[in-house]
């Protein structure tokens, strides 16, 4: 056989062979993601005006006690830093010689804060923090940099209404919106 019979054999298998494993009767697997996107399970996005936010309450220092048990392994005693991103601390240092981005110098909402830490902390175990947990968590965080005050009560109002220093560092990619 010579090497042009070899090429256009192995070229005709080649876009059969494409052809039949795109062609959607022949892939038995998964689920359509838009009847998923729907179910409250998956559906846990919290935008910046706090839309879809649980209802649950914390205080920080509800807070303290949690962090000392589910994140200052990673994130340090002090929030500041260990084997994961300080989170607390630097706050006014992003026109400086050395900004420090952590969540509170450099996240413009809040609502960002809690919906990261119910989704994805602690790292070993995601979703595992009840609501309550993870408003006072909130708390915690903000107050240690006078974002709000230790005895200030947040949830799924007042969460929204907190302003974080750099809520106007931001620019709008679609400013007419």
């Amino acid at each position: 056989m010579s090497t042009v019979s070899k090429v256009l054999i192995t070229t005709l298998l080649f876009s059969l062979s494409s052809y039949s494993n795109a062609d959607t009767d022949h892939q038995p697997l998964g689920k359509p993601a838009e009847a998923l996107s729907h179910q409250a399970q998956w559906n846990l996005s919290i935008a910046p005006d706090g839309k879809a936010l649980p209802k649950g309450k914390g205080f920080a220092a509800e807070g303290k006690k949690i962090f000392a048990l589910q994140c200052a392994a990673c994130h340090g005693p002090e929030g500041i830093g260990a084997s994961a991103d300080p989170l607390m601390g630097e706050v006014g240092s992003l026109t400086s010689d050395y900004p420090e981005k952590t969540v509170n110098s450099y996240w413009p909402y809040a609502t960002t804060l809690f919906d990261y830490i119910r989704r994805s902390m602690p790292i070993n175990a995601p979703f595992s923090l009840t609501a309550d947990e993870v408003y006072a968590l909130s708390a915690y965080i903000l107050s240690q940099d006078a974002i709000i005050p230790e005895d200030f009560e947040l949830n799924e109002k007042t969460l929204p209404r907190v302003t974080m220093p750099n809520r106007d560092g931001f620019t709008a990619f679609y400013p007419e919106k």
